[in-house]
């Protein structure tokens, strides 16, 4: 029994990974420890740095059960940042302190767990604020977002943020802030070059971390979206040849030359990275991703000598580099509907369906990337078993889903190709009239989608129709 019922309150009142509501269900704890472990062996980090990274993986840990190796590595954690600081009592300590606390309350070691929470006291005495609003703290929160999940991705953006307000000169904040927005926001068309809060957010973080090639690359593949060539060209050769063997730039490096149709150095740099990195589902994914456009190129080739052959070979990489990566991190949901559309193009029909259903439910479980899902589905239906209704079905999931993402749009796309050949076919085709008004009611058209909705049921009675032309002129009044 708990021998002090105060306890579990003041554990509650802490700043850590047990205080910070990361779900089990919410990460790929293997994945996690994979990559926390490689960071580890890299040894790229200040000790500070591996301070946070043996404390991350301490968690994992316990997630996992394994209280005696959490242990380890959260004292591990506590050398670090004494022989950074000097300090026993040191801010930087925050975190690790709460999470020993936690551990060793887990751990039934209740006296251990008051020993830790009496330091954290002493803590405050000296930084008399709340734990919540100390930038270290923010930052080691940001961090563990960024490290754990895409879902707490917002969060990592927003504990950056608070960190930078208190700190604004402070080069990790801003490294950590220019990541997350690197990683939830994407460049609209609208924007000018100079509106770009990521654009802007990298260059402030490379001012402040000059000898950080990773930034520099990440820039380069924002700019190239604003057709800055030269620039973007210019930083990717700097950081290679300042960072020849560095994994993470060599993986972005490989992404910016796939981005600009490289096909062949992209994997030449991927296969480095995987020397170093065996067990990368980022790497394997990534190759993955440039068989997969090494086979479109070879398919858009006029010879037709050994085409076929050369085809399968490539589509064979993908399918082996996206089994690993799917092997090495569960429920990779875009990787799983890239893979049963290959499935698909291999005439593997069946092993191709089971894997979207499998992958259908763990999107809706997971409540992560259902719009990709949708959209491979779709592609598979069309391509694969050549029936459009479905595929029409499954694109307008997908778009409805997520408009402004790739896929969305690459629907949105395919829909509007289907509507206009139907329509060339057969001018008095409803249906493909009702696409396009779906297609108008999406981007907000409400008048042309109207139009649309009533040639459609001119030529065809069909409920849904009617309901939508119904919905939008409702919305016009």
């Amino acid at each position: 029994m708990d021998p002090d019922r105060t306890l579990r309150t003041k554990l509650h009142q802490q700043e850590c990974h047990f205080t910070w509501a990361l779900l089990k269900d919410d990460i790929d704890l293997n994945d996690v420890v994979n990559r926390l472990h490689e960071q580890i062996k890299l040894d790229l980090m200040k000790k500070d740095g591996l301070a946070r990274t043996y404390s991350a993986l301490a968690y994992i840990q316990f997630l996992l059960g394994f209280h005696e190796e959490a242990h380890n590595n959260l004292m591990t954690s506590m050398e670090l940042h004494m022989e950074c600081h000097g300090d026993e009592f040191h801010k930087t300590l925050i975190v690790t302190y709460g999470n020993l606390a936690w551990l060793n309350y887990h751990m039934k070691k209740y006296t251990e767990c008051e020993s830790y929470l009496k330091k954290l006291q002493k803590i405050n005495e000296t930084f008399p604020t709340e734990f919540s609003s100390v930038p270290e703290v923010l930052g080691e929160k940001g961090w563990t977002f960024l490290k754990f999940s895409r879902k707490y991705y917002e969060g990592a953006k927003e504990c950056f943020k608070k960190a930078l307000e208190l700190e604004p000169e402070e080069g990790e904040w801003n490294a950590g802030y220019a990541i997350a927005l690197y990683r939830t926001e994407y460049e609209m068309k609208c924007l000018s070059l100079e509106d770009s809060p990521t654009i802007r957010q990298l260059r402030r973080a490379i001012d402040t971390n000059p000898d950080d090639d990773v930034l520099k690359v990440l820039l380069s593949i924002r700019l190239v979206v604003y057709k800055r060539y030269k620039e973007a060209e210019s930083l990717v050769e700097n950081a290679l040849e300042r960072s020849p063997d560095h994994p993470h730039v060599m993986r972005y490096v490989a992404k910016f030359f796939r981005n600009q149709g490289s096909v062949d150095r992209s994997i030449a740099l991927l296969k480095r990275a995987l020397e170093h990195s065996p067990n990368s589902s980022f790497i394997h994914h990534q190759l993955a991703l440039c068989y997969k456009l090494k086979k479109i190129q070879v398919q858009q080739e006029r010879s037709h000598h050994a085409k076929g052959s050369r085809v399968q070979q490539i589509r064979n990489q993908c399918i082996f580099h996206l089994e690993k990566a799917t092997s090495l991190t569960a429920f990779f949901i875009s990787a799983m509907s890239d893979l049963a559309l290959l499935y698909g193009e291999n005439q593997d029909i069946l092993r191709a369906e089971e894997l979207f259903q499998v992958t259908f439910n763990a999107a809706k479980e997971k409540n992560d990337n259902l719009h990709v899902v949708n959209f491979y589905y779709a592609e598979f239906q069309l391509y694969c078993h050549r029936y459009e209704p479905l595929a029409i079905k499954h694109f307008m999931e997908c778009l409805k889903m997520s408009p402004d993402s790739v896929e969305g749009k690459r629907s949105g796309y395919n829909l509007k190709k289907i509507a206009d050949k139907r329509i060339q076919r057969n001018l008095l085709e409803g249906e493909a009239y009702g696409i396009l008004g779906f297609l108008h009611k999406v981007k907000g058209e409400k008048r042309q989608a109207i139009e649309c909705y009533e040639k459609a049921l001119s030529y065809e009675d069909n409920d849904e129709f009617l309901s939508n032309l119904s919905a939008l002129r409702l919305s016009l009044q």
